[in-house]
């Protein structure tokens, strides 16, 4: 069995929500027989499970693969030539702090011999003493001797803590630096092991796939709207870290989730009582007011995610793109359409003042928009952020260009109640007005259409009926859905002002309580 060694590079990868497929293409010398490969290095992040790897050549087959992972110790040796002057400069202050370290526990030593020298000193001058013995002359140099080197040690010591505190934090800076400015290699290298049978000598085309984490995609798009018409281009934004760069593959972008668990939920028991209803639950309906938002199909905002529909989409770039492992976002092209666009200024006075640059489209793209943020750019040049939902193929869709200045909407609103006669239904009258006003420059003469949008409660009991009084509204509103939507198309030219008005009543019998 012989054993050979080959490189193993990125040919195309699909990127998944939370991960990605790499696919990797060698073609290689085989000889007659079975032989062993090492191919690589490759990414130590990848998933030994879904390893899979095959042959084109006739008569070639792969009897075994697995990837073998070990670690590379950094080397001890100082840099080299090649190395950059930062490093150079780290290695410096760690050899001037070593010196000054060593320097530092020779003068530790040298001060604790003179201080046992100088406690023998004194303890030889009390014994002398006491034998009577007394030799004034020597005592008083050995003592002065004794006590002038202490003190020159001690300078010197303090003064070699002192360069110790200044060269540390020099060599922090410069360690952070350093960190900042270059990336250490990984130490954890992984290779690729093939057990090979070949027929026959000669080349073979050896493909192997794998899943790897930490790297996703996002899609994004930018939209330009110039005189009438959307030019829309679509990107997508790709993340990885994987610890090797795609140079030149084929993308595949997909909203796949395999993450998502495949076995089905497990059935819990939903008991249903029925009992009688007690005197003081006939006498009253309990309902209260509620906000609540119309559904729309798309991933809850509890797991974020790419809302493709409910259906797996798969977009392919056209062209080889390379995303290189710095965890930084690198938007691949896509494509591009334009339509043309139709515009009008909408507002919701209950949610906002604000009267909002709708612009509505075809999507033209031959494939399913995703849902993704959108950079807004018209005439005077880039205008903000927007989101664009998930739009199917000729579908029609539609983007909000930012608030105008040129209008301004005020939103008065009224309450009044009373009780009916016999039956004792308290009805309660509500009435909004609102005032919208156009401030238009010399140069606009033309009309502009505003649509408005005023909502009015829905009930969801016999007890309680709201109705839209039509005939006190001015004027009647253009639509009413099922929603309770209310909407007036109002035609304001330069300078109008127009008022719309809108009355309606909730009628609630006597048993009704929480209103």
């Amino acid at each position: 069995m012989t054993s050979t060694t080959a490189p193993l590079p990125v040919t195309a990868v699909t990127c998944l929500e939370d991960r990605s497929q790499i696919e990797r293409t060698a073609t290689v010398e085989l000889s007659a027989g079975v032989q062993r490969l090492r191919l690589g290095p490759i990414t130590a992040l990848a998933v030994d499970r879904t390893l899979r790897a095959e042959a084109d050549a006739a008569g070639t087959r792969v009897l075994d693969a697995r990837i073998v992972r070990a670690w590379t110790p950094r080397s001890p040796q100082p840099p080299g030539p090649g190395d950059s002057e930062l490093r150079h400069r780290v290695h410096e202050l760690e050899q001037r702090s070593r010196r000054e370290d060593q320097l530092h526990d020779r003068l530790q030593a040298r001060l604790a011999l003179l201080a046992q020298l100088s406690a023998d000193l004194l303890r030889e001058i009390g014994e002398g003493a006491g034998a009577g013995e007394v030799e004034r002359a020597r005592w008083t140099r050995e003592l002065d001797r004794v006590d002038a080197e202490r003190e020159r040690y001690g300078e010197e010591l303090r003064a070699v803590r002192s360069r110790l505190r200044r060269l540390e934090e020099e060599a922090t800076r410069a360690r952070i630096a350093l960190d900042q400015a270059e990336e250490e290699p990984s130490e954890l290298v992984a290779h690729l092991d093939l057990t090979v049978e070949a027929a026959t000598a000669g080349p073979a085309r050896l493909t192997v796939s794998h899943l790897v984490p930490c790297a996703l995609w996002r899609p994004s798009y930018r939209a330009t709207l110039v005189d009438g018409t959307l030019r829309l281009e679509s990107e997508a934004v790709v993340w990885q870290r994987t610890g090797e760069d795609w140079t030149a593959a084929r993308l595949t972008l997909s909203t796949a989730r395999s993450a998502l668990a495949t076995e089905p939920p497990a059935l819990a028991e939903d008991r249903l009582t029925l009992r009688e209803r007690s005197a003081e639950e006939r006498r009253t309906v309990e309902v209260e007011l509620r906000e609540e938002s119309i559904g729309t199909l798309g991933p809850s905002g509890e797991v974020p995610g790419v809302d493709d529909g409910g259906e797996v989409r798969v977009l392919r770039a056209p062209a080889p793109a390379s995303v290189p492992s710095d965890g930084r976002a690198h938007r691949v092209p896509l494509g591009a359409f334009t339509v043309p666009a139709t515009t009008e200024y909408a507002c919701a006075p209950e949610l906002s003042p604000l009267v909002t640059q709708v612009v509505r489209f075809r999507n033209a793209a031959g494939h399913a928009l995703l849902a993704g943020p959108v950079e807004l750019v018209r005439g005077s040049g880039f205008t903000g952020r927007g989101e664009l939902p998930f739009t199917a193929a000729g579908a029609d869709a539609e983007l909000a260009f930012g608030s105008s200045d040129g209008y301004r909407v005020v939103r008065e609103a009224e309450e009044s109640q009373a009780t009916t006669g016999l039956s004792q239904r308290q009805v309660t009258t509500r009435t909004v007005r609102l005032h919208i006003s156009r401030f238009s420059g010399p140069e606009e003469q033309d009309e502009q259409l505003v649509a408005v949008r005023e909502r009015v409660p829905v009930s969801e009991v016999s007890a309680v009926e709201v109705r839209l009084r039509k005939e006190d509204c001015r004027p009647a509103p253009d639509a009413f859905d099922a929603e309770g939507i209310a909407r007036w198309d109002v035609p304001l030219g330069p300078g109008a002002h127009r008022t719309v008005t809108l009355v309606y009543e909730v009628s609630a019998s006597s048993k009704v309580a929480g209103l």
